[in-house]
């Protein structure tokens, strides 16, 4: 049986505003979103905490978010998931998560969108969304998913903050 996982859902920082010249792929953080996503990490890190893998949208502003986190030492290295792009699909990333799961890995991070996110979370926690959890930006949502594979409607909320209140 696979150790119980701690599940991180992290929303990117503050992104550049929708413009018609901007593909949305193509938003960045901006300054702020920069420094607010900084001042996370390095809360994270004085808390001790870690992840042994992080995926991330394919998305610029997702990316950062990532390489803040990384650059921060919260973890070793990124990958680029598709299946947290905003367009994602639920049971594609639950299949990917029952694949990836590895007795040596308990603390994985996720950096997406919202909706997903949260809708993600509420259906881990509740077995079905219910529009009650919202993740802010450069906010975090943490799960602990049980140990047998069906995490849907099993999982536990431990963590839920706004950014604002990390620092």
């Amino acid at each position: 049986m696979a150790p119980p996982l701690k599940l991180y859902l992290i929303r990117h920082g503050i992104a550049e505003e929708r413009q018609p010249h901007l593909p949305d792929q193509q938003r960045a953080l901006t300054a702020k979103g920069r420094q607010k996503t900084q001042k996370v990490a390095q809360r994270l890190q004085t808390l001790g905490i870690h992840f042994d893998d992080l995926q991330t949208s394919p998305l610029v502003r997702a990316h950062q978010t990532a390489e803040i986190l990384q650059h921060q030492g919260l973890v070793p290295r990124i990958h680029v998931s598709d299946l947290l792009s905003p367009d994602g699909n639920w049971p594609d990333w639950l299949q990917w998560l029952q694949d990836w799961r590895n007795p040596g890995l308990t603390h994985l991070a996720l950096v997406g969108h919202e909706p997903n996110l949260s809708t993600w979370a509420e259906i881990l926690v509740w077995g079905q969304p219910r529009q009650q959890l919202v993740v802010k930006k450069a906010g975090m949502i943490g799960l602990l998913l049980p140990e047998h594979h069906n995490p849907v409607g099993q999982s536990t909320l431990f963590w839920l903050t706004a950014p604002k209140l990390l620092f």
